[in-house]
């Protein structure tokens, strides 16, 4: 088509461009923009598209490898300078529900990571509230939204060292359900007797568990990287005896020995494991000491937790020489307990085996520690072992313990975890989920039950089972 000077004047007064459009090229297809009602009609139909599910906790790629295959692909941690992040200075432990634990996972191969700076005017805050730490609340549950409804096969139970339970002296003809379970254990955190506490205040506390059915206290000795206890290994290596505390030297004693005229044990509880946060009175010390394994955990989405390096020689010592030392300084406690936090998060940087390195550690700690007191149980609560390896490290059914109790605050496959729980030692649920107790006492196969009560009020929780198994 020969190309003419148009008068653009003259198209511009026109009422329609369209219509001019069309007059000086006839032959030519003119564009327009569909109405939305005709977009609408020419979009795909929605019951013949496929809709993505959502993938797994923790979001990964479509196609998720193996840690194994995973570790491979990392860089050389001898080689890749990975610094510590610089925490914000006075970040305050903030306590978390389910839903909110284990979201917001980094990139850590992504994110750099400078090494944190110690304060120089770090105030030591005495911590004094009732209130538990995040490791006394629901801690590492996968997104519900975003499990596999169907969990892997457990694998058989490992042999461990059988220990007999003490405290079922009734006659078994008369027991309840709930009275044949082993343990009927109920957690109390680090400050929630310690405080102010006098002897009488600690052996009511005891007696009132004794009378709403339990048979066993779970209570804090450790977190946060010092002891609730003089200990001459932290006064030594730290130069602090115990944590920031208003306690009577004698609580523990107190408590370990009214238990035990009422029939009960007492299970030590080493809250936080092998993980700090900034408010921890050892985390400048161990800053400077370059104890802390590179990179943030972020097991929390919103606190930065940061993990000792037990594959150093000196922080090996220390964990077991703290362990040796409880044990030896209490030589009727019952058992010590360790949570999830003796893992790693699976996020953390570095091409380092740390499944083989965390199991190597453990199996050692536990092996001094029966050496200083072989009566003394050495058990776990821990995510099922697929969830345990996959996301933390901790391929528990290596390590020689003694019992394992599963951790199941979440109600999204509850029955699916109930396949673990019944070829381990018991499960672990919080105080939302009461209304799930009395189907896990009528399950003669559940061994034992532990209530940790998130909602910060105990006394409240143990009157609320009891009335439960009442009704």
């Amino acid at each position: 088509m020969e190309r003419k000077n148009i008068n653009l004047s003259q198209a511009i007064s026109n009422t329609s461009v369209v219509s001019w459009f069309h007059e000086k090229f006839p032959n030519a297809p003119i564009p327009f923009k569909p109405s939305s009602t005709e977009a609408v009609k020419n979009l795909p139909d929605s019951s013949t598209v496929k809709t993505p599910l959502p993938t797994p906790y923790p979001q990964k790629k479509e196609t998720e490898v193996a840690p194994t295959e995973a570790i491979k692909n990392l860089p050389d941690s001898s080689k890749v300078k990975t610094p510590l992040p610089i925490p914000s200075p006075h970040k305050k432990e903030t306590e978390l529900t389910p839903t909110e634990a284990v979201k917001n996972l980094p990139d850590s191969s992504k994110v750099k990571t400078p090494l944190p700076i110690p304060s120089p005017q770090k105030k030591e805050t005495e911590l004094t509230s009732n209130k538990p730490s995040p490791s006394e609340v629901i801690k590492n549950q996968p997104d519900s939204s975003k499990t596999e409804k169907q969990l892997p096969t457990s694998s058989p139970k490992p042999t461990v060292n059988p220990i007999q339970p003490k405290n079922n002296s009734l006659d078994k003809k008369t027991l309840t359900p709930w009275e044949k379970k082993q343990i009927r254990g109920i957690y109390l955190g680090r400050y929630y007797i310690t405080n102010n506490a006098s002897e009488k205040t600690i052996r009511e506390r005891v007696r009132y568990y004794k009378k709403q059915g339990f048979n066993t206290i779970i209570h804090g000795v450790w977190g946060n990287g010092c002891t609730m206890y003089k200990s001459e290994v932290m006064e030594q290596i730290l130069g602090a005896k115990s944590c920031p505390n208003k306690f009577n030297e004698q609580w523990l004693v107190w408590l370990i020995d009214e238990a035990h005229k009422q029939g009960m044990e007492v299970h030590a509880y080493f809250e936080k494991g092998i993980k700090i946060d900034e408010n921890s009175p050892i985390f400048d010390l161990a800053i400077r000491k370059k104890w802390i394994v590179p990179g943030v955990d972020k097991t929390y989405s919103r606190i930065d937790h940061y993990v000792l390096d037990v594959e150093m020689e000196e922080v090996a010592n220390f964990f077991t020489n703290i362990l040796v030392e409880f044990v030896k300084k209490y030589p009727n406690i019952d058992a010590v307990q360790w949570d999830d936090y003796l893992g790693y998060h699976a996020e953390l940087p570095g091409k380092v085996d740390r499944t083989a390195n965390l199991t190597k550690f453990t199996e050692r700690m536990i092996k001094e520690m029966k050496k200083a007191n072989n009566s003394v149980s050495f058990d776990i609560c821990h995510h099922n072992p697929y969830w345990a390896k996959k996301y933390f490290a901790a391929d528990w059914e290596k390590w020689s313990v003694d019992r394992v109790f599963i951790q199941v605050y979440n109600d999204e496959n509850f029955q699916e975890e109930l396949n673990y729980v019944e070829k381990y030692d018991g499960i672990a649920i919080s105080d939302k989920q009461l209304h799930r107790l009395e189907e896990l006492v009528n399950n003669s196969n559940i061994n034992s039950v532990l209530v940790f009560p998130v909602l910060e009020k105990p006394e409240k929780t143990a009157s609320l089972v009891k009335s439960a198994l009442s009704d």
